[in-house]
């Protein structure tokens, strides 16, 4: 599979089904709730390992209880398969530490 071709929802439903991840336009968004800000940190220490791992990088907010991601391919102009495995590593962490879907 070309890791440059962009996406549709259509073809990210399926593996995002079950995860905090949508597909909005031209990028997957996910959110999640953690018990404090210390905790909403690791979650980002153990996401920025795999980013590193994957050299594909999200944009993130972080808060009190809350980290935030966004997901999306520059190079090529939307989501790619790169973008949905980063999502499917971000919410295997985000289980492994507690975070909860965040609506």
């Amino acid at each position: 599979m070309d890791p440059q071709r962009i996406l549709t929802p259509a073809e990210t439903a399926d593996v995002l089904a079950g995860t905090a991840f949508t597909h909005a336009g031209d990028r997957l968004d996910g959110a999640y709730a953690t018990a404090d800000f210390a905790s909403a940190v690791r979650v980002l220490d153990a996401v920025a390992v795999v980013a590193d791992e994957l050299d594909h990088h999200p944009d993130v907010r972080v808060g009190w209880g809350a980290i935030a991601f966004e997901l999306r391919s520059h190079d090529a102009g939307g989501v790619t398969a790169r973008d949905v495995e980063l999502a499917t590593r971000i919410q295997a962490i985000a289980d492994e530490q507690g975070a909860r879907r965040r609506d």
